[in-house]
């Protein structure tokens, strides 16, 4: 099957039409390149709080609330984009108050199947900028969505750089793990990369990075976005010895389309050079003491 990964422009949209057709071109696009799995990056969303004016875009709390009045309708957009092409897409994520959490929003990915079903993922752990500026708050559990293409589970930009979470969807059967990214600089661009890289060694699978790019000056939250997409796996059988299966260009806006065999999947984990999935279970006993010794 084949995967596209954004690196996604942010803009201030001039009303629900305008982003309902870049929506629409995005995912003609991947499609018309053979695409199956579409994945939009974190906090994308944002574009919808500029449907509620500049002010709104501007101000955090009321940024949060525009984009959360929206959501469902951009859900909806999506769920007809992917019934139209016969694709699954992972929507781009933005604040959702949702009242069965608590007050606060959380970051939420809502990932939609051509058949019209759909599901969400909530990020885990927030970032400095959430918990101390935004207050976004974490979410529910980890979901592993099984779908036509495979068992696929979502770890949005932070989320990936904890190998514990990864650890969780795999062993719960991960075999593509979904990674939704915004980022403001290149060092975090490189930490949620080297994050999804590290969890495709570690769980024998194949991550998916998407990533925001560009200024968006009309918003406090997302103002200047680096990054590109990628499709990584283990540097091991069946796989590029650099472990990148596609990586695009930084900052340029576009999708980065990738090739993945599933069955790849399945052989380097019964027979790859190395096992760190089966072996993963070898490491409580082996860390369970340190013994401190003096050697000065």
């Amino acid at each position: 099957m084949k995967i596209a990964a954004a690196a996604y422009p942010m803009e201030f949209l001039d009303g629900w039409a305008a982003y309902e057709d870049k929506i629409a071109r995005w995912v003609a696009e991947a499609a018309g390149a053979g695409a199956e799995l579409l994945v939009f990056p974190e906090y994308g969303a944002m574009e919808l709080a500029t449907l509620a004016g500049a002010a709104a875009a501007g101000d955090l709390e009321r940024s949060a609330r525009a984009v959360s009045e929206r959501m469902g309708e951009a859900t909806a957009l999506h769920a007809r984009l992917a019934q139209a092409h016969g694709v699954h897409i992972l929507a781009a994520s933005g604040p959702v108050f949702d009242p069965a959490l608590g007050a606060r929003p959380v970051n939420r990915a809502h990932f939609v199947a051509p058949s019209g079903a759909m599901g969400h993922q909530d990020k885990a752990i927030m970032t400095r900028f959430e918990r101390e500026d935004w207050a976004i708050a974490p979410g529910g559990p980890l979901r592993l969505f099984d779908t036509a293409l495979g068992r696929i589970g979502v770890l949005i930009c932070y989320d990936a750089e904890y190998p514990l979470l990864a650890r969780a969807l795999i062993e719960a059967g991960a075999e593509i793990l979904l990674v939704p990214s915004c980022t403001e600089r290149r060092p975090g661009y490189w930490r949620v990369r080297i994050g999804a890289m590290a969890r495709a060694l570690e769980g024998q699978c194949v991550t998916v990075m998407a990533s925001t790019v560009g200024d968006a000056p009309w918003s406090e939250a997302v103002d200047t976005n680096t990054g590109a997409g990628g499709v990584f796996g283990p540097p091991d059988t069946g796989f590029p010895e650099t472990g990148v299966l596609a990586a695009g260009t930084l900052d340029r806006p576009s999708w980065t389309v990738a090739e993945v065999d599933p069955a790849a999947i399945a052989h380097v984990r019964a027979d790859g050079v190395v096992l760190n999935m089966t072996h993963w279970a070898e490491q409580p006993a082996r860390a369970g003491t340190v013994e401190r010794l003096a050697l000065r």
